[in-house]
């Protein structure tokens, strides 16, 4: 380790069982009165921590740890912060691409005859195989190892590239799949609190905060622990990997002072929705929110990690809690070492950041308070996780919802009655293994003779004579039998999923608690509903088990599906293809519940409109309601095997039982047996072969992995920042367009441009795998972009999906100055891919326009990059979401901001119009104004001012570079030689 004391701050402190230590001391950084540190929100020292120990004159300066370190609660500077973060964490639906990148630039530099090896992460990286997983088999004891197989026999492509990149990088670890999802392993066992170097010059450790980025946006889950850390686009990850600090401008934070306590019968997933409604409609977008008080000094870790969690859903940075006792005895109570607990301690005792802060003991730009006792039991949906909607009104809201109009976020259905029901056979026509292949020979399906997998799909998708013949016993638990009645309202998915809540014993436990008094009363689950519990470690089947509950979730049909991320992700899998052609047939807004983040459109499953979010006994609950538009806190859930009525006050367990069995069945132990060997845990990882090298071998062939077209023509020299001229608009959207819409993560439609793409290469639609399983191949992942079958091109009022106006262009006479004019005045309607293409063709560039909230939603990197490989140079929005804006300027993408009050919409624009952007130049400043210029096809001019969201110094460089990527390249190569 490199040591940087400028401010003389390096003290020697007691880290725990006979060791001696050193640290950075911000209480000496106070006493030579460099700020008023001690007043800092705790968020904010531990950053600038990382800012003192890190300065070196160079990336980070003098001047930067005395502008942090007085920090103005009510008027923060505008400044960046380089912040050197001590990890960076991945899941595989980001870390692939990412990988892909690193892989492509270590090709770059061979081509320019440097040393491939310069292209190593400098920080320590993890990636968590979490993301693959999907719901094919469910409702079976068998559905587990089932999914499993399918995962590696879809994804061994990817597995294998996966491996490569294990032995090529130093500093890289991988946690195979099946073992749990990323946030919930980090949490549980990644995250030390504190990390350590060995300095050679003292001959003794130096400690620091355990301070991470992540690739996925619910990285903040980590903020329950006191860990600071959020997530950030793939493309800002690879240059924190490469040695750039992550720059953020210094924020506000929101002080969150909390009191009371829950109510009996309210969960910590009733208090995060709770949260997430307060906190969204006090716009805390961009800015890090600190819980702080007697309220939130009695929550439990878990409790505090799902309200981190799910930061993004109230658009904040962070959701951090302080470290206290809380932390340590979590800390323990996972295995973690007494060493290391200790360590932790001693740390931020020593650095006075030890306990929760109570009220008036630190400055906040503003501060809300919430009173714990006020929470009440709620979902939200059906589209957006801030929409709160208190338990007892969700029939009334959903009926509501279902004659409200398309425009104003309804669903636009008039007369309803939704008493009609349509009736679904379901005996043996098709499995509770979803939607297979469709042939009925082994030979039509390449079926090998000894591959039970593939004899299970095929049993599964021969159709059952009309008699009543029995099935194949081989295949009979993977079945789904009987008939059923849909509508309107019918709950079709129900899901326990998600690292927000499978992360949190008490909630979980809650679930089987609850299952166990349904089937103690002979309750079941309608057999149209697809049930899965999906945790985020083997930790929560082992306390499941040891208490007797996962039997009775099973009896309900929540068997165990895998340990990932899936039904949150849209890997919900198919449902079955009858209830899919009802839904069809007679155009039903039908509904899935899951204990998720996000219920974005068309997330969770194409054809259910109606998502709602909640907690896994709620989400029990309402599969055996088997429908939303009810009032649980009136209606019966259904008839007991007595006939007499079941209400969910009967079945719902209060807190002591909940606290009783959860005593029984922690034990730190556990934790430690189940977070080591995990190739063992896993033996069909190690079936995996992969190729050695420090560069990976490109091949052709394949369909998940291709060398992305980022470094082509690559040379040492940046471009210059050019005005944009004569642009024609891809897509004109409205609010709230998150990049779930902009780059799906789910199914590949068979009719888009990816799925065409991917048969004209031989694959079968049953082997199109997911969005989110192709990023690694750049030729998918931009026809995919803008090709969510919901997104909704106001270019052509009426209709969803990804489609545009494409307005061609002739060679005619005009104005002095131009040689061309853009004819077509009525514009031929074509995908979105295939309009970009054709503009391509002719080099005119393009622009997006937007509403409010652009790219809300996860951090996926694919939403900027596939923008990009599209030919879009500007997107022009009402407002930005963080970590999209950030990803745009990141791949050379110009991001701009309409004045308040100014929109599309409000210009009257159609998408006919041309377009330019003027007042860019090498001297642009950052937030700085340029001018939209707008032609409309009568040949008329007008002019609107837009703000640069271009918001920091870096990022210019960035920009001009044509993005991160390039820029950290060629500062690698200018050091190397």
């Amino acid at each position: 380790m490199t040591m940087n004391d400028e401010f003389k701050t390096l003290q020697k402190f007691d880290a725990g069982n006979g060791r001696e230590g050193f640290l950075y001391s911000l209480p000496v950084l106070e006493e030579q009165g460099v700020g008023k540190i001690s007043r800092l929100p705790v968020s904010i020292r531990i950053v600038l921590e990382s800012v003192v120990r890190n300065c070196d004159g160079k990336k980070v300066r003098r001047k930067d740890v005395e502008t942090h370190a007085n920090w103005n609660a009510k008027s923060p500077a505008n400044a960046e912060i380089p912040f050197v973060v001590a990890r960076i964490v991945l899941q595989d639906f980001t870390g692939v691409p990412l990988v892909v990148d690193l892989a492509a630039m270590r090709s770059a530099v061979k081509k320019l005859g440097g040393d491939p090896k310069i292209i190593e992460p400098l920080v320590s990286v993890d990636l968590v195989v979490d993301h693959s997983v999907q719901v094919d088999f469910f409702g079976s004891a068998r559905a587990l190892q089932l999914n499993l197989e399918m995962e590696f026999k879809r994804n061994r492509e990817r597995y294998q590239f996966l491996k490569w990149g294990q032995q090529a990088f130093k500093t890289f670890q991988l946690i195979p799949p099946g073992i749990g999802i990323v946030h919930q392993v980090n949490l549980e066992y990644l995250a030390k609190g504190v990390l350590s170097s060995q300095s050679s010059t003292l001959n003794s450790q130096v400690f620091f905060p355990d301070t991470l980025v992540g690739t996925d946006s619910h990285t903040t889950m980590i903020n329950g622990l006191g860990v600071v850390g959020w997530g950030v686009g793939g493309i800002e990850a690879e240059a924190g990997m490469l040695g750039q600090p992550v720059y953020f401008l210094t924020p506000e934070v929101v002080g969150v002072h909390l009191s009371g306590q829950l109510r009996e019968g309210v969960t910590a997933t009733d208090l995060v929705l709770h949260i997430t409604q307060l906190l969204r409609a006090q716009k805390v977008v961009g800015k890090f929110v600190e819980f702080y008080g007697d309220g939130a000094a009695s929550l439990p870790v878990p409790d505090r990690a799902t309200i981190g969690n799910m930061s993004p859903e109230y658009g904040a940075t962070m959701g951090y809690f302080p470290i206290d006792q809380e932390s340590v005895d979590y800390l323990r109570a996972t295995g973690r070492s007494d060493e290391l607990c200790r360590v932790f301690e001693n740390y931020f005792r020593a650095q006075k950041m030890f306990g929760m802060p109570l009220k008036g003991e630190i400055d906040y730009s503003a501060d809300i308070d919430v009173d714990l006792a006020d929470v009440q039991p709620s979902v939200a949906g059906p589209k957006r996780p801030q929409d709160r909607i208190n338990l007892p009104e969700l029939g009334k809201t959903f009926r509501a919802l279902l004659e409200k109009p398309v425009r104003d976020g309804g669903y636009g259905k008039q007369n309803v009655d939704l008493r009609k029901k349509h009736l679904v056979e379901l005996n043996g026509s098709a499995p509770r293994t979803g939607d297979m292949a469709s042939s009925d020979t082994k030979e039509d399906q390449g079926i090998n003779p000894g591959d039970e997998l593939n004899k299970i799909e095929m049993v599964a998708n021969r159709p059952t004579p009309d008699s009543g013949k029995e099935i194949e016993a081989e295949s009979i638990d993977v079945f789904a039998r009987g008939h059923s009645r849909i509508g309107h309202g019918s709950v079709l998915i129900a899901a326990i999923t998600s690292c927000t809540n499978t992360s949190n014993p008490s909630v979980m436990i809650a679930a089987g608690l609850l299952a166990k008094k349904a089937v103690e009363r002979g309750l079941h689950v309608d057999p149209a509903v697809k049930t899965s519990l999906a945790p985020g470690s083997r930790i929560v089947s082992d306390y499941l088990d040891k208490t007797g509950l996962q039997k009775y979730l099973d009896q309900l049909g929540f068997n165990l599906v895998g340990y990932g991320c899936t039904t949150c992700i849209g890997n919900s899998g198919p449902l079955h293809p009858k209830i899919e052609r009802a839904i069809h047939e007679f155009d039903l807004v039908a509904a899935s519940v899951l204990s998720g983040n996000r219920n974005f459109e068309a997330r969770v499953h194409q054809n259910i409109k109606a998502n709602f979010l909640m907690s896994p006994p709620l989400v029990v609950a309402f599969a055996l309601a088997g429908r939303v538009n009810i009032d649980l806190s009136r209606e019966p859930l259904g008839k007991d095997k007595n006939g007499k009525q079941t209400f969910l006050r009967d079945l719902w367990p209060n807190l002591n039982e909940i606290k009783k069995t959860m005593q029984s069945a922690l034990r730190p132990e556990t934790f430690r047996k189940l977070y080591r060997d995990f190739a063992d845990q896993n033996p069909k990882w190690n079936e995996i072969p992969s190729s050695a090298g420090d560069i990976y071998q490109w091949d052709e062939r394949s369909d998940y992995i291709h060398e992305p077209p980022f470094f082509e023509n690559f040379s040492m020299e940046p471009g210059h920042i050019e005005e944009i001229r004569d642009a024609r608009a891809l897509g004109i959207f409205g609010d709230s367009v998150t990049t779930d819409h902009i780059s799906p993560a789910g199914a590949i439609k068979a009719t888009s441009p990816a799925g065409q793409y991917l048969v004209s290469r031989g694959i079968e639609h049953a082997d199109f795998n997911s969005y989110g399983s192709r990023r690694g191949n750049d030729l998918v992942m931009t026809r995919g972009t803008f090709a969510n079958v919901r997104i909704k091109n106001l270019m052509l009022p009426g209709t969803e999906g990804g489609v545009t106006r494409y307005y061609g262009s002739v060679t005619v006479p005009v104005a002095k100055g131009r040689k061309e004019a853009h004819a077509r005045l009525d514009g031929e309607q074509m995908s979105i891919f295939d309009a970009a293409m054709k503009y391509a063709e002719t080099k005119i560039p393009l622009i997006i326009l937007a509403g409010h909230e652009y790219g809300t939603g996860s951090s996926r990197d694919w939403a900027a990059k596939g923008t990009r490989l599209l030919g879009v140079k500007a997107v022009v929005a009402a407002s930005f979401e963080r970590i999209h804006r950030s990803n745009l300027v990141g791949m050379g993408v110009l991001p701009l901001q309409f004045p308040d009050g100014t929109s599309a919409q409000s210009l009257g624009l159609d998408g006919s119009e041309i377009f330019s952007i003027t007042g860019l130049s090498n001297a642009i400043k950052p937030g700085k104004g340029v001018t939209l210029e707008i032609e409309d096809k009568n040949r008329q001019k007008r002019s609107v001012p837009v703000k640069l969201r271009i918001d920091t110094p870096i990022e210019i460089d960035y920009y001009r570079h044509g993005g991160i990527l390039p820029f950290v390249l060629r500062q690698l190569l200018a050091r190397s030689k």
